[in-house]
């Protein structure tokens, strides 16, 4: 049985994660950022591509007054192996998936697995994190790793904060293409509730 993945979308009121030059921090305010915190607390996981760790230098871990549990497992998606030896995610308790011959980047784990597309593929980044007993995973970023997985039929939940701001066409967006030409084939998702944290909108989604 494969991890249950959820995907956590930090964006302006139009999908965006980053304007054009790629600033992203930080489009929500505390409260969300806050709660983000308390879902990662409570996953196995937190998987990120290369990108994110490229423009952000994330920690990926919980920072909670008072937390005192484990992390989760730090996992990177990283084709041609980028990740700087001196990124934060290069430390311990971190997974670098690749499709490119092995080497050692910092003190993370380094994993060749089955390419899709020059990427590591969904099915065998789900299988190497079963194989871990990973049962649940936050994806944080970006937008082709979104795509990826939603185009895979992975993604069992979305929790969605929506900033009220508008980046314009030239941000990036929260989900890469998908290639549909139908609606009928869009991915389908069914709304649990609807929030506000501080002046952000928090949104939950269910796989329909």
């Amino acid at each position: 049985m494969r991890p249950r993945v959820t995907l956590k979308l930090a964006t302006s009121l139009d999908g965006r994660i980053a304007t054009a030059t790629g600033e992203s921090q930080w489009i929500t305010g505390p409260e969300a950022r806050l709660q983000g915190h308390r879902l990662r607390a409570t996953h196995d996981a937190i998987l990120v591509g290369v990108e994110t760790v490229l423009a952000d230098d994330p920690e990926l871990t919980v920072r909670l007054q008072g937390y005192e549990a484990g992390h989760p497992l730090r996992v990177v998606l990283d084709s041609r192996l980028r990740t700087p030896g001196t990124a934060k995610v290069a430390g311990g308790n971190t997974l670098i998936l690749t499709t490119a011959a092995p080497r050692a980047i910092g003190q993370a784990e380094v994993l060749a697995v089955a390419a899709d597309g020059g990427r590591p593929a969904t099915s065998a980044i789900l299988e190497a994190l079963t194989a871990r007993n990973v049962g649940s995973i936050l994806i944080e970023g970006g937008g082709r790793v979104a795509a990826s997985f939603i185009q895979a039929g992975a993604v069992d939940a979305i929790e969605w904060f929506r900033a009220p701001i508008l980046l314009g066409g030239e941000g990036r967006p929260c989900v890469a293409s998908l290639a549909l030409a139908k609606l009928a084939d869009a991915p389908k998702f069914r709304r649990l509730g609807v929030e506000p944290v501080g002046d952000d909108l928090w949104e939950r989604y269910a796989r329909a």
